[in-house]
């Protein structure tokens, strides 16, 4: 469908531009895009592609709004909290631009999923914050020869990079396998719940996701193929490096062992957490053992500024850098991990019993929040 009169005045900054014009402005309005994640990335990056004009654009998570997205995700507000990330996304958007169709994927992505979800777009813009989607998103695009648009950030950093893209003398770019060819171990890297991040990084990197979107779609300019854009916020630094496709790439290389989707968490070592080989106390055992005077370690892996708001007291190690302090956590007494509900000191506790041996652990059932409702109402959590 041509574009309207009405599209014509809406997107003519666009159409001043030097040899942008309105064959260029008909690619973007012509193009389906998917992006998946709807967080810190995917918020500016929707912003932008929904404000360009692309046709139509793909949206999926699985997620509801959290207050703590409130900080980064601007396509979010106050009211939405709870709700489906997907259709709060869509309804602003669709506000922003009515001239834009926008298609809804209210799941998970995974294998099961993936190829019928990206089959129908040209173009995937990544935005997603664990490894195993990075890896799935990747190799169904390869395996379905769909440009994807790669971008990540953590604390202060950010990157970019455009894969699997065909350069127009026919030659095909590297993708994110030619980058990273294993995962790092479970809990090497903390997410952004763990590890934060600086509010305004994803709208800088996700902006700038969204332009290399728009240049591959256009084919203006040169994309980030073969090549990695790293940026600093703090040192306000950037730098460019170049990506070289690797034969021993397994989806791409000389000799591909990847033909189809593989099971990406068992990939990167993620394995469901068995709570049956985790003991467990509950807030009234540990007031016991506290007024009895048992001889206990007491270790809290909520992130600093939960620790420093209100706390037991115990030994503060955030379960992100849990790894890199073995040796203050005993082997000798009994050791009861604590957070606030209970979920990531489960975690934790898996992690150094199966991978450091330990077996004097125990979880603190409810966490915080069992121990504010049961044992000291006045104490306050965030």
């Amino acid at each position: 469908m041509k574009l309207t009169n009405q599209e014509l005045i809406r997107y003519s900054r666009h159409l001043n531009l030097p040899d942008f014009g309105i064959e260029t402005q008909q690619k973007l309005k012509d193009s389906k895009v998917l992006v998946v994640g709807t967080g810190g990335l995917g918020a500016p990056l929707l912003q932008y592609l929904t404000a360009a004009g692309v046709g139509t654009i793909g949206v999926v998570d699985f997620d509801t709004v959290d207050e703590t997205n409130l900080q980064r995700q601007v396509l979010f507000d106050t009211s939405d909290i709870n709700q489906p990330k997907t259709a709060v996304a869509i309804r602003k958007l669709s506000a922003q631009n009515p001239g834009v169709s926008f298609v809804e994927h209210n799941v998970r992505l995974d294998a099961s999923n993936a190829f019928g979800i990206i089959k129908d777009y040209d173009v995937v813009a990544d935005g997603t914050d664990n490894f195993q989607t990075r890896y799935l998103v990747n190799d169904a695009c390869v395996l379905l020869n769909k440009v994807n648009v790669y971008a990540s950030i953590f604390q202060f950093e950010g990157q970019v990079s455009v894969f699997n893209y065909t350069f127009p003398n026919g030659e095909k770019g590297p993708n994110y396998r030619d980058l990273f060819p294993t995962p790092p171990p479970p809990g090497m890297v903390p997410s952004c719940a763990e590890g934060g991040v600086l509010g305004v990084l994803p709208g800088i990197v996700g902006s700038l996701q969204a332009s290399e979107t728009i240049k591959v779609i256009t084919e203006m300019g040169e994309p980030l193929a073969g090549k990695l854009f790293l940026f600093d916020a703090l040192g306000f630094s950037t730098r460019t490096m170049n990506v070289r496709k690797e034969p021993t790439n397994p989806i791409s290389g000389d000799h591909p062992t990847i033909t189809e989707l593989i099971d990406y968490d068992e990939f990167c070592g993620i394995k469901k957490l068995d709570t049956t080989k985790i003991r467990s106390i509950n807030v009234s055992e540990l007031k016991e053992w506290q007024e009895t005077g048992l001889d206990f370690q007491l270790i809290d892996v909520r992130e600093n500024y939960e620790y420093e708001f209100s706390n037991l007291g115990g030994l503060h190690i955030p379960v992100g850098v849990i790894v890199n302090h073995l040796d203050q956590i005993s082997r000798e007494k009994k050791v009861v991990v604590h957070c606030k509900a209970g979920g990531r000191s489960a975690k934790a506790i898996e992690l150094l019993q199966t991978r450091y041996g330990f077996k004097n652990l125990y979880n603190l059932e409810g966490g915080m929040v069992a121990w504010q409702k049961e044992v000291d109402k006045s104490m306050e959590l965030i």
